[in-house]
């Protein structure tokens, strides 16, 4: 993993406990950090040109949210994510959003659903160009204020942490392939469903979007095969 990447991943805007958390999530995202493979703390605080304490700190948030975990005297492990669990997250987000959607779509202020209308273009914009931690931001930000409006907070917060355990490694062969692109033109498909006040409709695409963001995992983890069957 290249330490400059790291190194401009970090900036004086943030705790950099959270910075550091932030840069390893992306790491993971792009690819550079692999599952089932353990990092120590010093070797990453190096790495990022900074002490070990924050990068430790920031692994343990990781662990909480189950995207890492200890190894006694070694580090962390990068959690692997089995398909089993894939199709477990994408049905329990389903359960969830799919009939919350339709509920928020017969009862939200529609002015707060245009709202996101610029989020769903950042969506599309950000796939475009191979922005990946972006992408990802941008595609949180619109699923969770959107499901805000169901006024749940602890509804949003358990999908909040579905999506953290359910992340996409690898994503960078995807974006450059172009796979992410309808995916993300799917927001605005949903917000006009949405506005023009057809649940039954929003509810179908909601559930077309989460199994077409099932396949990108299905994409991914084959990649991540082919890469580690050719380093064999």
């Amino acid at each position: 993993m290249a330490g400059q990447h790291l190194k401009n991943l970090i900036t004086s805007q943030e705790r950099l406990r959270d910075q550091v958390a932030h840069a390893l999530r992306a790491a993971l995202i792009a690819g550079e950090l692999q599952p089932g493979t353990v990092y120590s703390a010093p070797a990453l605080a190096a790495d990022f040109g900074i002490s070990a304490t924050p990068v430790r700190e920031a692994m343990l948030d990781l662990a909480g949210e189950g995207l890492v975990e200890p190894v006694r005297n070694k580090g962390f492990r990068i959690t692997e994510v089995s398909e089993r669990d894939l199709d477990q997250y994408t049905e329990l987000r389903a359960l969830i959003e799919v009939p919350t959607i339709g509920a928020i779509t017969a009862s939200a202020d529609r002015r707060k659903l245009e709202e996101l209308r610029p989020v769903a273009e950042e969506i599309v914009t950000s796939a475009r160009d191979h922005d990946l931690i972006r992408y990802l931001d941008a595609d949180r930000r619109f699923h969770l204020s959107l499901l805000a409006l169901s006024g749940n907070d602890r509804l949003v917060e358990t999908v909040g942490d579905l999506r953290k355990r359910a992340r996409l490694y690898g994503l960078t062969a995807l974006a450059e392939r172009g796979l992410l692109v309808a995916s993300a033109q799917e927001h605005h498909e949903l917000l006009d469903l949405m506005l023009a006040g057809d649940a039954a409709a929003a509810e179908a695409c909601m559930a077309r979007h989460l199994g077409h963001v099932r396949s990108l995992w299905a994409e991914s983890d084959e990649r991540a095969g082919a890469v580690a069957a050719t380093a064999r």
